[in-house]
């Protein structure tokens, strides 16, 4: 069979992160910088020397549900 060189997503879930640590990451500094440098080294381990692990970051920020205003009163409780 041949074998198929398709990309595989590494997903990695760091969590609620403080601003700080934010901007480190985005200098290249940091306790993230770390953690994204260590899930890589293992990918490339697992995959091989000969594939290139390539680490996209995407930082995201979930927003509370806003309550529509002026019918806060006719809410079930």
């Amino acid at each position: 069979m041949n074998e198929v060189n398709q990309a595989m997503p590494l997903v990695l879930d760091v969590g609620k992160q403080k601003k700080k640590r934010i901007s480190q990451l985005k200098r290249g500094e940091g306790a993230l910088r770390a953690k994204i440098d260590a899930a890589v080294r293992e990918a490339q381990a697992r995959l091989g020397q000969s594939k290139e692990v390539v680490p996209v970051v995407v930082l995201y920020r979930k927003k509370d549900k806003r309550r529509a205003k002026g019918l806060s009163m006719f809410a079930p409780w």
